[in-house]
């Protein structure tokens, strides 16, 4: 049996779930406009622990959305994160957050494709088969009329996440499929975190570091 704590600070979208086993058990999620990670993170943390009448110690790895997405909110993802295991002596594991974005489909389509705004007319995507297997690396891409054409050429293309708002107003190909309101959540790290803790696929806790794809740039 797994007890995991699943962390998804990549967007807007704060989420935290405890799963059993890969069923999550209890969930705590905050997607207000603005970023609430450092206010609720530790916050839901608490929560759902209480509400799956679990103690820390009982936990057997946490399990972090590693990007790419927002840096602000992957660090303090990663960081609670990794406080937590090092305080527990516990095994970290980290997820890919387009993947777990992409698991969110329920639509039936020949390619998947997952994207989050990176602003402008950025988006950080990848592609996925109808099996839900990653056949393109994740990339930051800058959309256009002819994104993604050789995918839609062959057939109903399923895009999510909060990238697909911008895609949507310039791509008007039949077998295009959009679902807007998608973000990333704890909800689905849990399956794919149970799977990585069975295979014993654990990140180094000192040394790990979100995937951010792309250099951090500093505004005024």
């Amino acid at each position: 049996m797994a007890n995991i704590l699943c962390i998804e600070t990549a967007t807007t979208n704060c989420s935290v779930a405890l799963s059993v086993n890969g069923s999550v058990i209890s969930l705590k999620e905050d997607n207000t406009k603005g970023y609430s990670h450092a206010e609720k993170l530790h916050v839901f943390i608490e929560e759902v622990l209480a509400e799956g009448g679990m103690e820390k110690k009982n936990l057997d790895a946490v399990a972090v959305s590693k990007g790419p997405g927002s840096y602000t909110g992957l660090r303090i993802g990663v960081s609670a994160a990794k406080g937590l295991c090092f305080a527990l002596d516990i095994p970290l594991l980290s997820v890919a957050t387009l993947e777990s974005l992409m698991s969110q489909s329920t639509v039936e389509a020949m390619f998947y494709i997952p994207m989050l705004d990176a602003r402008r007319m950025e988006v950080y995507s990848a592609v996925f088969d109808t099996d839900k297997n990653q056949i393109r690396e994740t990339q930051a891409q800058i959309l256009d009329e002819h994104s993604f054409e050789q995918y839609l050429a062959s057939g109903k293309v399923a895009f999510l996440g909060s990238g697909v708002e911008k895609f949507k107003n310039i791509c008007t190909h039949s077998n295009a499929h959009f679902d807007v309101d998608a973000l990333p959540s704890a909800q689905q790290i849990a399956a794919i975190a149970n799977a990585k803790y069975q295979k014993g696929d654990f990140e180094d806790v000192a040394y790990f570091e979100p995937y951010y794809l792309k250099d951090f740039i500093v505004g005024k």
